[in-house]
């Protein structure tokens, strides 16, 4: 009998598209509910479950609570933010005392040439119904706890206000101030362990899913790289960022890991 291991991504609430999702990722509540089922008919052959749950505060770098316009108004979701115009004066954070640290994360931020501020809507803020697992998750999560014994692994991500974090395993720009915000080798080290393969799935395919695991292969062996699977039917992309995600895909298998779905699978 075949031995897994179970990496989920970020499987709450405020991502799903279900109603009073606050940040809703089209196919996710089905995503979800095939982790849940698989897992049931799977549960004598999981070793280890780790799921990584995005926490925020209310007001973060990254959400629409955090930033003005210069009149004053507010700033909608999906905007992208940059440097120069928060230094022009076109943005600001609603906390003028933030506004030279602001400015330097975001010059950190934007060094590598690839990445941007997205303001997103608030969302998975800590101890909400939002930050909650999906529930035929959860509920298939608790049977595996009772017939293993063991305790999923839950890993909170995301808790410093002053950095993104769409990483499991760091912050887009770490703190030396915070080692929350430092890479999680712990984390690393437990999904590193030999002898079952690393299946993995979660939301959203396009953004947490495809930075964890890029940080992850930069940290794991080239066998344990070629250890890993993607679930590509327990994983969607934030609409609008469809062509990011394929893109993400493509590198995985380039790197060595695998991609096969949950649908068929016995």
């Amino acid at each position: 009998m075949s031995v897994y291991d179970l990496l989920i991504i970020d499987p709450q609430n405020d991502f799903l598209d279900i109603a009073g999702a606050a940040l809703p990722v089209p196919g996710a509540n089905a995503d979800m509910q095939r982790v849940a089922d698989w897992l049931i008919g799977h549960v004598d052959q999981i070793r280890h479950i780790t799921v990584t749950l995005d926490s925020h505060a209310s007001v973060g770098i990254e959400r629409t609570t955090f930033w003005q316009q210069a009149d004053g108004g507010g700033v909608a979701p999906f905007t992208v933010i940059t440097a120069a115009q928060v230094q022009q004066g076109l943005y600001r954070p609603r906390h003028e005392a933030l506004s030279s640290e602001v400015v330097a994360y975001l010059h950190a931020l934007e060094a590598g040439g690839q990445r941007q501020l997205i303001v997103w809507p608030v969302h998975c803020v800590l101890g909400t119904w939002g930050h909650n697992i999906h529930g035929g998750l959860s509920d298939a999560i608790a049977v595996w706890e009772q017939r293993s014994g063991r305790m999923c692994h839950k890993v909170l991500k995301g808790q410093n206000p002053l950095t993104e974090q769409y990483s499991a395993f760091q912050a887009e720009v770490p703190r030396a101030d915070d080692a929350r915000t430092l890479l999680n080798r712990p984390l690393v080290q437990a999904l590193s362990a030999p002898g079952a393969p690393l299946l993995i799935a979660g939301e959203a395919l396009s953004h947490c899913v495809a930075a964890s695991v890029t940080d992850l292969m930069q940290e794991l062996s080239a066998d344990r790289v070629r250890d890993m699977v993607l679930l590509t039917d327990a994983m969607s992309p934030v609409q609008g960022f469809e062509a990011v995600g394929s893109a993400f895909l493509d590198r995985a298998r380039e790197a060595g890991v695998q991609t096969r779905t949950l649908a068929g699978w016995v």
